[in-house]
């Protein structure tokens, strides 16, 4: 019986890093498709920009993307007024211009965006959080405004 034993424990040690070596093989195979899919929008002509929304916190999963095209506007309701904008900015998000008399409550309720990407072959790489709606869309105009279903009424 004590032979029977000793020859469990080598499948017990096997069954513990089955996991372990599963979630290795997954990480590793999954590596080549991120690539993969970086090198493609990296081969997108023109400027693009991947863009994200993020409302709440950093454990938020209110999140929100897009990937915007410029030649011709495209990706999101107001993509001819955000390319309009990246256009004059020269891509810098920066220097967007927004709309800097717009008055915006104090109501904290954060907004985290990001873009990525290329404008004119120099690459994007922009992250930045607001107080509020109000402040990114006063600061950034249309660019981040993924969820509009039209244009703000003047």
């Amino acid at each position: 019986m004590t032979h029977f034993l000793n020859d469990l424990r080598p499948a017990k040690a096997v069954r513990r890093a089955l996991p372990a070596a599963a979630a290795l093989l997954l990480a590793v195979g999954a590596a080549p498709a991120l690539a993969a899919s970086r090198d493609a929008a990296d081969s997108l002509p023109g400027n693009w920009l991947e863009l994200t929304v993020t409302r709440g916190d950093s454990r938020s999963s209110d999140t929100r993307g897009t990937l915007l095209l410029c030649d011709p506007p495209q990706g999101h309701s107001r993509a001819a007024e955000a390319c309009d904008v990246l256009a004059r900015a020269g891509g810098d998000m920066n220097a967007v211009a927004g709309d800097r008399s717009r008055v915006c409550t104090l109501l904290y309720a954060p907004v985290n965006v990001r873009a990525q990407g290329q404008w004119n072959g120099r690459p994007v790489d922009y992250r930045h959080t607001f107080g509020n709606d109000c402040e990114r869309e006063a600061m950034t105009g249309a660019v981040f405004a993924l969820d509009d279903d039209q244009a703000p009424e003047v």
